[in-house]
């Protein structure tokens, strides 16, 4: 059994996680988690979240997890009695000095250690353990033999990131972006410094390049993923709370996908290589399986450039509405009569059609849908529902 965790940035991407099969939910809230650019969660918002979660018996994860500073405890101790009191499930900590007010708080909900904490050894998980953490969320740089000691010897819960952005930091630990941009990565305010395009020169100060980067390339874990099950994860993390829904809703469907395959023996390398095609089609960064199966190199990394970063217009809309064998979809992007087009959804796998015809909202006949969230339909017989999506047709299986 494992666990599909995805990422929300707010209400909307928190919804759309859920539909798309999601066995669990982490954000932050306003305070203490280390994503500050992402809208992030109220009050309210957070029990409205996990009210609407648990109705779907899903969990709530909430992330506590900055580097604190003296100053960052001030309302901490009420934040953590607010979580408590909702009924969120767990909380996602770095700080030992977070852990040990839980303990004399006696919260009833649980504790994870964040991948901040940079735990790679079961020496640090047992220490963990011993302070009442129910799971490690490993470090990012956790390789295969890494995973099965801390589990052997540990058998606590262990989470992995499977999907979306590495840091060229240990483990997020950076300290670029505070030096120069005095934004603070350790407190959520991160300033990609790694992304940024530096000068490179030689040891005689002759310009090698004028677009070095420090970046490391995207995770990605299509093709090691049953491995990671067999070495002891049981949580599988998607990065990316300030991603877009088409990002979120892709990610999910295709690695719920594979995990349907898996289980019904189904799988094969055709399969998997139909899905890697997609995941690389709905982020404008190259990816790599990084740490787990060897130590990287060069090939993971970006250092004297990268491809550009366009993002794509695959995203043509979300489906409102499926009544009288008309659709009814809100448009995200270009699309026209003629065109191949594929609906996906958690009740699907993938449904290719050509658009033989358009109407507009009052089925007026249409063309093209060419403005942004323009209300369109279809009559066509397809038993795609309410929160499926359409993109343009990739491939074929």
């Amino acid at each position: 059994m494992i666990e599909l965790l995805a990422p929300a940035g707010d209400i909307e991407k928190l919804k759309v996680a859920l539909h798309y099969s999601a066995d669990a939910i982490y954000f932050g809230g306003q305070n203490y988690s280390l994503r500050a650019n992402a809208k992030n969660f109220s009050l309210e918002e957070i029990k409205e979240a996990t009210m609407l979660a648990h109705s779907l018996n899903k969990k709530v994860y909430v992330a506590v997890n900055i580097i604190f500073h003296d100053e960052d405890f001030k309302g901490l101790k009420e934040y953590l009695l607010y979580l408590d009191e909702i009924g969120i499930d767990a909380i996602m900590v770095s700080d030992i000095a977070v852990l040990e007010l839980c303990n004399e708080l006696k919260l009833k909900i649980d504790r994870y250690v964040s991948t901040q904490a940079s735990v790679l050894n079961e020496e640090a998980a047992m220490f963990y353990k011993e302070l009442g953490v129910k799971r490690i969320v490993l470090a990012r740089e956790a390789m295969k033999e890494d995973v099965i000691a801390i589990k052997s010897r540990t058998g606590l819960d262990l989470e992995a990131f499977v999907h979306g952005a590495m840091c060229t930091g240990f483990s997020g630990r950076c300290i670029l972006s505070n030096y120069l941009t005095n934004r603070d990565s350790n407190r959520g305010g991160c300033a990609q410094i790694c992304r940024w395009k530096f000068d490179f020169y030689d040891e005689n100060n002759d310009l090698i390049s004028d677009n070095f980067w420090l970046s490391c390339k995207d995770l990605s874990m299509v093709d090691y993923f049953k491995e990671m099950f067999e070495a002891g994860i049981y949580s599988f993390k998607i990065e990316g709370r300030m991603r877009s829904i088409y990002y979120i809703a892709t990610v999910l469907h295709c690695y719920r996908l594979l995990f349907n395959k898996l289980s019904n023996n189904s799988l094969n390398p055709a399969y998997i290589n139909f899905i890697r095609n997609i995941l690389n089609r709905c982020a404008n960064r190259e990816n790599a399986t990084q740490f787990f199966n060897k130590f990287p190199d060069e090939n993971e990394q970006y250092y004297l450039g990268s491809r550009e970063e366009v993002s794509n217009q695959d995203f043509l809309g979300i489906v409102l509405e499926n009544k009288d064998n008309i659709i009814t979809i809100e448009q995200r992007n270009y699309f026209k009569i003629g065109d191949e087009v594929q609906f996906f959804g958690p009740q699907n796998e993938f449904i290719n059609y050509k658009i033989d015809n358009l109407y507009d909202e009052n089925l007026n006949k249409i063309e093209i849908a060419n403005h942004p969230q323009m209300i369109i339909k279809i009559k066509a017989k397809l038993p795609v529902s309410p929160g499926d999506m359409l993109r343009i047709k990739i491939f074929d299986i």
